[in-house]
């Protein structure tokens, strides 16, 4: 390797990778080894881990001195379409795992394809978001982009792994970076912000909620944006009376619907009366505000079927438990409970390395995997684990600026990729594991213990790697 090259090599990104992986080998032994202390086994995780770490090295050399990076657009499809092909196949000949099917077994080892999936489905995005003339505001482009989403999300939710399904939300930060409409984002957020209202209190307060908003967004449509808000505040003050007022004897015969059923067919009506009169005035943001209110109905009166028909009983009572709704520190918040002991026991400056009770004698299930934060935590303190932040966002950051530098799109898209990736398995597990998100089962990138995502999280940036190296050698 010539010096030149040495030199163009992203040693920041390299070096974050390094760190991350010798401090999560660190904290899967500290989470794994018996009494007895260190025993050269094939049966103990940190062995297996060395193994996996010292596989990842070779990996990350291979793609990043061996492998051209122009071999990478053309196999993106065909590689996709493997991934896509092994995501169903393992939904019924893989090895059954904690109630999914989400392994192929080969002999000792166990390869995850949905870990992997994620690099074709980055690899085949920057490919098809890199054409010339590609634009959102084409249907035919819009339409294709959503498939290679949607193909291995599905594929994933067969194998009832719902964590690994939601990191490719992730990948709608690319596309809006690409130009897609912010109001994907936004519809998104909505949904979520329904579906916890709707559950938490009730439909007639998320009917509310959502005309409260309307009301605001309408106030500054408007040439007097103070008048708005104040008539929008009264109107949802009044409406907040409007079980009361269905309860005199007087409007009994109303009674065949619930209040909340009452609110949503007058909202639902004018809001479909406006909606016609904007158009027909061509009133665009008025109208699709409008509609927004029609969305935003159909969305909380779907809460109640996909929560009763769609999600399991397990995933019901993680939800339940999370916003409060039941308490269950023995049976599903056992895992959250005690992960948060771990934490809060970690004080300042942690109890040192090895130090750990709740690591030590395993209070905390899978510690060394989806819950590697928790002893991150316990043996190193708030600032191990403000340490370990920090990493994760000089990493994302570092990925975004370098490929926000690029003049080929195919490598910027995916450096893109690979920081919302990233992103969102950090966010994920940790909201996770500090009682914020339901307990979905997904790794910490390169710490959490396990050879799939260690491998799948190493040629992702490594990729990334090979194509900034090839773009600075021309520089």
């Amino acid at each position: 390797m010539s010096d030149i090259v040495y030199k163009k090599i992203d040693w920041v990104i390299a070096g974050i990778w390094l760190l991350l992986v010798v401090f999560g080998w660190m904290n899967i032994y500290a989470s794994s080894v018996s009494e007895d202390g260190f025993t050269f086994s094939l049966k103990e995780k940190y062995i297996m881990d060395l193994i996996w770490v010292a596989t990842a090295m070779m990996l990350g050399f291979l793609i990043l001195f061996i492998i051209p990076s122009s071999l990478y657009p053309p196999v993106a499809l065909p590689f996709y379409a493997l991934m896509v092909l092994a995501l169903v196949a393992v939904a019924f000949v893989g090895v059954e795992v904690n109630g999914s099917k989400s392994w192929f077994a080969l002999g000792p080892f166990r390869l995850q394809p949905a870990e992997f999936s994620k690099i074709a489905t980055a690899l085949l995005l920057a490919q098809v978001m890199s054409k010339y003339g590609f634009s959102f505001a084409r249907f035919r482009d819009a339409l294709q982009v959503a498939l290679i989403l949607a193909l291995p999300m599905l594929a994933i939710l067969l194998e009832k792994e719902t964590g690994s399904a939601l990191v490719y939300l992730g990948y709608l930060l690319v596309c809006y970076r690409e130009g897609m409409t912010g109001w994907i984002l936004v519809i998104g957020l909505l949904a979520i912000v329904f579906f916890i209202v709707t559950l938490v209190f009730s439909p007639f307060v998320a009917v509310l909620v959502l005309l409260g908003m309307t009301g605001v967004a309408y106030s500054f449509q408007v040439r007097k944006p103070l008048q708005g808000l104040l008539i929008t505040a009264l109107g949802i003050t009044l409406l907040a009376f409007l079980p009361r007022l269905l309860q005199l004897e007087a409007l009994s015969f109303l009674n065949r619907f619930d209040p909340a059923e009452w609110l949503a067919l007058l909202a639902g009506t004018a809001a479909l009366v406006l909606a016609l009169v904007f158009w027909f005035h061509r009133q665009k943001k008025r109208r699709n505000l409008m509609l927004g209110v029609l969305l935003g109905l159909l969305m909380i009166f779907s809460v109640e079927m996909v929560f009763t028909k769609v999600l399991k009983d397990h995933q019901r009572a993680r939800i339940e438990v999370l916003l409060g709704i039941k308490e269950d520190p023995m049976g599903v918040g056992y895992n959250v409970h005690q992960s948060l002991v771990a934490i809060g026991s970690g004080g300042l400056s942690g109890k040192g390395f090895l130090g750990g009770t709740q690591t030590r004698f395993n209070f905390v299930p899978e510690q060394s995997t989806d819950f590697i934060f928790c002893t991150i935590g316990e043996e190193w303190g708030l600032i191990g684990t403000l340490a370990v932040l920090g990493a994760y966002l000089a990493l994302i950051l570092r990925l975004i600026s370098s490929a926000e530098k690029k003049k080929d799109h195919f490598a910027r898209i995916y450096g893109w990729c690979v920081a919302c990736c990233l992103l969102m398995h950090v966010v994920i597990n940790i909201c996770m594991t500090i009682g914020l998100m339901p307990v979905i089962g997904i790794p910490l990138p390169l710490l959490s213990y396990g050879g799939s995502s260690l491998w799948a999280f190493t040629i992702l940036l490594f990729i990334y790697l090979r194509l900034d190296l090839d773009q600075k050698k021309y520089e």
